[in-house]
């Protein structure tokens, strides 16, 4: 192939000048980032062959475009040097390998041997690890559903967060170290990240679980940041009707709050190890440290009237159907849960346990607990068939009757056949559920 400025010339020549281009064209990457450390977005500009006697690294504001003819030669420059160092057949500097494995992540992101490289930099201390997250978030740019690329920036936010925990005296609320400002600062920025990859690739299940591993290990579920979450992805999945992961990723926040108010507040996460163990984000006076159990069941609904108007406003799409049964799960989970809650005697209060069954108290619920007083007699009698009459028609079914007349009501004014056939399986997946549930 022609390279710009240079004639007809011998192999060995030839070889020699093209390792001085590709050194020109990694120094010009590097003298970019010096020049912009704003660049925010990297791509290929398509170019066959080389027309002018130029760089091919150009840059126009916050944009790094590589022109695609040198891609040929620079990639395979890049990669054998530094499989030539891992093997100590040639010694490269710091800053040598810092300028290479840059070039080569950005053209090849799922090398893991370069990130490998830069992981030991970080450990020597001759490599920023904000840097570094900057560096996987322009790669994101251009190979959005990168493995490689989130197996390591969970890698650095984990130092970033050890490095940015202060050991508090420990007290009722918290023991151990706790996030400063910096790190909640890191959480944001990083579920920014995850969103706009989410954006650059159709459900980009990486980008999600890692958002998931974020809230988890870095956010420690915090209800203030899933309930923001809960209300930023509103828009995302209402534009995205198609994209599952999206979807999955509200019935985590939706599951992970419910959770928070089962364990009174505290995350349901297992002890970590004593060098990892860090309290919730800080907060502020207007910050929920713990979420009201009423306010569960007003996200579900207005969760399923979300859902509910976007199957009308966009027929036949499956995913909006699954998400509704799954968010229909959780409703009657919590509100089974909370029945069985309610009903749950209590020893240290016996006259309100009398009251609640119905010793002082008159209506259906006295009539339901006279029952029970009957048949504490003989507790062999309590078949299937009577619990079953005890819990009354879809009383413990929250919604069913709602769900029904919405099936109706796309069934009636349907004329997407995909959207009828989702509805039918709707209708019937509603059966066959609630009648494992009361088995």
């Amino acid at each position: 192939a022609a390279l710009p400025g240079l004639g007809r010339a011998t192999m060995a020549e030839w070889k020699e000048e093209v390792e001085v281009l590709v050194q020109r064209v990694v120094r010009d990457i590097n003298n970019a980032f010096q020049k912009n450390p704003n660049i925010d977005e990297i791509g290929l500009i398509p170019c066959p062959e080389a027309r002018y006697n130029r760089s091919p690294i150009v840059l126009v504001e916050n944009k790094l475009g590589v022109e695609s003819w040198c891609i040929k030669f620079l990639l395979p420059y890049v990669h054998n040097r530094l499989l030539l160092y891992r093997q100590r057949k040639q010694w490269l500097n710091r800053d040598e390998l810092i300028d290479i494995t840059c070039t080569l992540l950005l053209l090849n992101p799922d090398f893991t041997t370069a990130w490998n490289v830069r992981k030991e930099l970080m450990q020597a201390g001759t490599l920023n690890p904000v840097k570094d997250l900057h560096l996987g978030k322009l790669t994101l740019t251009k190979f959005p559903k990168s493995p490689e690329t989130w197996i390591h920036r969970r890698w650095v936010l984990q130092r970033l967060a050890q490095e940015h925990s202060v050991t508090i005296v420990p007290n009722k609320a918290c023991s151990g170290p706790i996030p400063s400002q910096g790190l909640l600062n890191i959480v944001q920025e990083e579920l920014q990240v995850c969103n706009d990859a989410a954006g650059r690739y159709p459900s980009n299940y990486n980008a999600w679980s890692h958002r998931i591993w974020v809230l988890q290990h870095l956010g420690k579920l915090d209800v203030k940041i899933l309930l923001d979450e809960l209300s930023s992805t509103k828009h995302w999945v209402a534009v995205h009707i198609s994209d599952h992961s999206g979807f999955h990723y509200r019935q985590f926040l939706l599951k992970s709050l419910m959770d928070r108010v089962a364990a009174g507040g505290t995350p349901p996460l297992e002890a970590p190890p004593a060098s990892e163990k860090t309290c919730s984000l800080p907060k502020n006076e207007e910050t929920p440290s713990e979420l009201p159990r009423g306010d569960i069941p007003l996200l579900l609904e207005e969760e399923m009237e979300l859902g509910a108007d976007l199957i009308e406003s966009y027929p036949g799409h499956e995913t909006l159907w699954c998400h509704r049964r799954r968010v229909f799960c959780l409703l009657h989970q919590f509100s089974t849960e909370g029945h069985h809650a309610a009903s749950r005697p209590s020893p240290r209060n016996n006259d309100h346990d009398r009251t609640l069954n119905g010793s002082h108290a008159g209506g259906p619920a006295a009539q339901a607990m006279d029952i029970d007083s009957v048949m504490d007699s003989n507790r062999q009698l309590y078949t299937q068939e009577i619990k079953r009459l005890k819990r009354g028609p879809e009383k413990d079914s929250p919604g069913l009757g709602t769900e029904h007349r919405f099936i109706d009501s796309i069934l009636a004014a349907c004329r997407n056949p995909e959207q009828a056939r989702f509805a039918s399986a709707y209708k019937k997946w509603l059966v066959t559920f609630l009648g494992q549930w009361c088995e």
